[in-house]
């Protein structure tokens, strides 16, 4: 059995709760990702922001992103899985959850995220197949 640690992408990095959605945007681009745990001043996880919920929630719906704080857009309960889970209780969550990245914590810290992308990397055909395929026709029902 593999533990999500063995599969996940080590240097994620927080954006703040009180950091606006400009700071959010560039760190994104910093770090060429597409997505940020939003962490609190006690360090622990609020939720998750994309490039999407920016375009989306911000900038489309007319509201300044200097202004916005990450915080704003960190709704409901973030999901997480913990470092020694198995992957594919990662890959179940993602599922359920219908979400492509997952933060991964371990003594209640980020220490690191886990993607589709990585799981494709590293495990069996099949069960990357189904992951994609629930992902995708959930998201697709929702729409």
């Amino acid at each position: 059995m593999s533990a999500v640690r063995e599969f996940m992408t080590t240097d994620a990095q927080c954006i703040k709760e009180n950091q606006s959605l400009v700071d959010a945007a560039k760190m994104m681009m910093d770090l060429d990702c597409g997505s940020l745990p939003i962490c609190g001043d006690d360090g622990k996880l609020k939720g998750m922001i994309t490039d999407r919920d920016i375009v989306l929630k911000c900038v489309a719906a007319g509201r300044d992103p200097r202004e916005m704080m990450a915080r704003d857009l960190a709704s409901g309960r973030p999901h997480w899985i913990d470092a020694d889970a198995n992957v594919d209780a990662a890959i179940e969550m993602m599922e359920t959850h219908q979400v492509r990245r997952l933060p991964v914590i371990a003594g209640h810290k980020l220490v690191g995220i886990i993607s589709q992308g990585d799981i494709a990397r590293n495990y069996s055909e099949q069960r990357v197949g189904e992951l994609v395929e629930h992902i995708s026709e959930r998201k697709r029902m929702n729409a």
